[in-house]
Parts: C-alpha cells; structure tokens; sequence
C-alpha cells in the first residue's frame, strides 16, 4: 500500500525537522530529540503500545541530548529485525553569511535566495542557480545531511504500522552527535542488545539513508553503499629546538616541521586505503597549531599537527609504519633546508657555517611510553599519566590535545632534550562495517531491489563496497582484528577514559550495515540542498523492496 500523499508528507515532515536547529554541540539537539519523541508517540500504533517509543538520554550528557528509538512488531512471530538508523544533527551556518538567519527555514532561504541573485548579489555557479529555480530542490542545512532521511524513515514506518502488513520488525533509531564523535550510536549500543533479549529480535540488517551525492557533474547513476569505511585520526606532536629569531638558524622550528609533515600527508595517494575494489579517499588536515601561549620572538618550540585518515582493510600496524616513515621523511626535509639555507647566508657574509644534524626521535606514543619506562623503572608512569588525563578534561582540554601533556609528562620524565615527533591516534575511532561472505543473501536482495525500482522509475544504481563519508553505521559491527585494534589502543593516550569503544559489545551486534541515501548536493556547504523526485519518492519506494525481500 503507497499513500498518494507520501511525497508531500516527507517533504512537510522535512521542512519541520530542518527547522529544529539542531546543530552539532548546541540546546538543538536536545531539542530534535524531543520533538521526535513527540512526533512518534503521536502515530496511533504508538498511542496503543507506548513502551515501544524509548528516549534515551546520553548518560552523562550536559545538554541532555538523546537518542530516540521507535520498534515497530510485525504481524506473525518473525524475528527478523531491521534497523532503520538515521542521525539528527547538522553542521554548523558558517558560509551562510547574510543567510544564516534563514538556513534553517527551506521556504525563506530559497525566496531570499532568489530575490538576492536577481539583485545581482549572490554569487552561484550555473549548476547552483538551476537548481534553485528547477523547483526539484530544497534548500537549507540539513536537508540533505539527513532530516530528509530521517523524514522518509518517520512516515515509512507511520504507513507500515497503518498496514498491518509487515511480516517482520523494525526498530527506528534515530542519534544526535554523528558530525563529530559519534557519542549518540555508542552510547546506544546496551539498549540495542538489551531490546533485542527483551523481544527475541534478530538483527538482519541495518538500513541508514544518509546523503549521497553525484561524484561528478555527469554522474548519471544513483549510489548504493553496502558498508562503511573505518576512520582514525593520527596526529603528531612535533618537540622542536627553539631559538632567539635573531639566531634563527640555530634552532629547530617545530612549526615548520608541522608543516612539513602536512605537505607529506595531506591529500597524498600514498596514504590511500588500496585494499579491495575501491580506494578510500587521502588524508585531509583537521588541524595544525604551533602550540605557543603568548607572542614572543621566539620560534615554536611544540606543534601539532592532525588528519582525518580514512580506512577500508589495511592494518595499523602498516599504516603506523607508514607515517612513521613520512614523519622522518619530513623532518629530514626542514633539517635539509635549514643546513642550505645557512650555508648560503653565511657564505654570503663570508662567515664560516657547519652543519646542523640533531640526534632526533621518531617514535609513536607506545614507543616514547616503553623507552620512559625503560629509563625511569621505579617511577609511577602510569598514576601520573591518569592523573594528568583527569585534570586535562576536568579543564574542558579537547579531547584531541589532552595527550599534548601526557607526552610532554613522558618526555621531559625520559630526559629527552633532542628534537622529537611523537605519533599518537586520538578521537573519534571508527570501526569499518563491510558485507562479508556470509551476506550473499542480502547483496542478491539489494541488487534484485535496484533494478527493479530503477526500471520503475528510469534511473541506474550503482552498488559501492564502502559509504565514502563517516556513519554511525560504523559502531554496529567491526571488521578489524583483534591485533589492529590492539595496536591502535596501545598509541591510543588514555582510549578508555578519552573515547571507549565497547568493542566486545559491538562484535555481538555484528549487524551488517548498507546506505540507501537521500540524495542531493553540496552537504556541510550554504548550498547543501536535497534532490525532492529522488528522495521523496524513489527513496521510500526502494527501502520498502528492500524490506519486502527481507521478511518474505
């Protein structure tokens, strides 16, 4: 049964939720939490069975934001489960500029849009301006990346509990703080094992409709994603030699071996993930700071420096040899440059001039932890290292930067003088979720359901190993072993107090994830905008194939 309205319901439902502005770290996103748990406990299935709405609160949370959860019982006894997960934060307005204060109000921005550019005062590209006049898009932040999906997943699952026709269950859940550290999906992660004893569910699949997009301007084709890739986030802290500017050479300037090593990294094919049939996308920058308190004439002694660094199957122990290597690589490069930098200046005032080679260290965060160790057996490393993460956040200290003073603790503990680059992972970590051998079935489902909406409605899919983007999807099952995960914790500064994953609780889930997508352009930019034929029609159309096939 397909409601003749339901394109115009979504699209409404959109507009409602875009207008809760629910951005990343502010009171929003308490506040879309609660308006869909008002939402939900208004649809007459939920009225009669009130239990089966859950709000749950992020524990320890200060803007009490939470999580909203809505299980649907089909008629029979099915347990066969699908997830349908969805996030309700946003980014940030920055770009918006004088349209801020209508980024959150699709029918005022898109007015205010078109009266500026016919003033001559907006600049758009011609693919912008077409789409904003096509009448095929909506405007705003949000509407892409993802109150759209989470739209289409809230009045799916109002017709699917009106038809009475579902032969098995769906449990909707719907997290806030996915743009940054993922803390709504992990702090969910008891009560999805705890729903699933309490009514005997099983976990067949996981469904998440975030954005997608065209990967180019002649992409003809809609994209299907059957997992998602993992992210780490490495960073370096570079211990340099600090100088008087006035005797710039005889120093070591650990801002320009930040830079250095952002020049190595940054965008660089020898960091993409190759495993498999598609290549993850190259680091990008996230940070670099030199780490001076105040203004002074003296070159940096500290720096940091850190990526985003996606990952599809490699090892950590190969990715951490291998920005190893280019962190020495780019250190050589700044001493290289300084020794021939000096000889020509002094050459030039006909002073004589040698050669500048510190005794330097390279090593990762477990590397500096074993070597203080080794120099300093009857210290009490780790209660000083505990007491420094503590105070650290008791201060608000980013949770990136509070293993700044671990290592500085270690360092200086070790007796290290010489200049040194440390290597350290740091939040958020998440897991990759890929189809396995064991998902055959379901990849036959996704392929039998593609082709025949897209010869309904006349449109391609294509099929992708991995969600190019970050998910939620990533915290449902984890696909690496047991080594890496070990490798990563050990230069992981504080992991349990600073980002704990319940790896083990995860491995029980082992739900095996796919992207449907709404789809539109420009998500995190002020022309984000959604694509309505698409995703108010199509999108639904394929989620219920999608769970036809699975509970036949």
């Amino acid at each position: 049964m397909v409601y003749e309205d339901e394109a115009s319901r979504i699209e409404a439902l959109t507009k409602d939720l875009v207008r809760v502005k629910s951005i990343n770290g502010t009171e929003g996103e308490k506040d879309i939490g609660l308006f869909l748990e008002k939402h939900l406990r208004a649809i007459p299935y939920f009225k009669d069975r009130p239990d089966q709405v859950i709000s749950k609160v992020i524990e320890g949370d200060p803007l009490s934001r939470r999580s909203v959860f809505a299980l649907l019982k089909g008629h029979g006894d099915s347990e066969k489960t699908v997830i349908l997960h969805g996030h309700t934060d946003t980014v940030g307005l920055s770009g918006y500029g004088k349209l801020a204060e209508y980024a959150c109000d699709p029918d005022r921005l898109a007015e205010e849009m078109k009266r500026l550019d016919q003033l001559g005062m907006l600049d758009l590209s011609d693919e912008v301006r077409a789409d904003l006049y096509s009448g095929d898009y909506m405007f705003g932040r949000g509407t892409s990346d993802m109150k759209s999906g989470d739209a289409v997943f809230l009045v799916l699952l109002e017709e699917l509990s009106e038809s009475n026709q579902l032969k098995g269950n769906l449990l909707l859940m719907l997290n806030p703080v996915e743009e940054n550290l993922h803390t709504g999906v992990i702090d969910s992660i008891d009560l999805l094992l705890d729903l699933k004893e309490k009514y005997d569910l099983d976990y067949v699949l996981a469904i998440n409709n975030d954005f997608t997009c065209p990967s180019s301007a002649d992409d003809r084709f809609l994209h299907i994603y059957t997992g998602v890739g993992g992210k780490i986030l490495p960073a370096f802290y570079i211990h340099g030699r600090e100088t008087h500017v006035g005797q710039c050479f005889e120093g070591l300037d650990a801002s320009a071996v930040a830079a250095a090593i952002l020049d190595r990294i940054q965008l660089s094919r020898d960091f993409c993930d190759t495993e498999g049939s598609e290549a993850t996308y190259p680091p990008s920058v996230l940070k670099i700071k030199d780490l001076k308190q105040w203004y002074n004439v003296q070159t940096a002694a500290e720096a940091l420096v850190y990526f985003n660094y996606y990952v599809h199957e490699e090892s950590m122990d190969s990715i951490t040899k291998k920005l190893l290597k280019a962190a020495e690589e780019a250190y050589d490069s700044v001493e290289n440059h300084l020794n021939e930098e000096a000889n020509w200046f002094f050459q030039l005032r006909e002073e004589p001039y040698q050669s500048i080679h510190y005794k330097k260290k390279i090593l990762t965060y477990d590397g500096l932890y074993r070597l203080t160790r080794e120099r300093c057996p009857d210290t009490d490393i780790d209660s000083e290292l505990e007491r420094i993460c503590r105070e650290e956040k008791a201060k608000g200290t980013d949770l990136r930067e509070i293993p700044i003073a671990m290592i500085r603790y270690l360092i200086e503990t070790a007796g290290m003088t010489e200049p040194a680059i440390i290597l350290y992972y740091a939040a958020p970590y998440c897991p990759h979720n890929t189809f396995q051998e064991k998902d055959g079935e379901l990849m036959e489902i996704l392929r039998r359901s593609t082709q025949k909406v897209g010869e309904q409605y006349g449109v391609e899919y294509k099929i992708h190993p991995y969600y190019p983007s970050l998910s939620d999807s990533s915290y449902l099952r984890i696909d690496d072993d047991d080594r890496s995960i070990a490798a990563l914790r050990n230069n992981f500064p504080a992991m349990e107090k600073l980002y704990p994953i319940p790896v083990e609780k995860i491995k029980k889930l082992n739900i095996p994830a796919i992207n449907l997508g709404t789809y539109g352009k420009d998500a995190h930019k002020w022309t984000e905008r959604v694509n309505l034929p698409v995703t108010m029609h199509i999108l639904p159309e394929l989620i219920r194939e999608v769970l036809g096939q699975i509970f036949e």
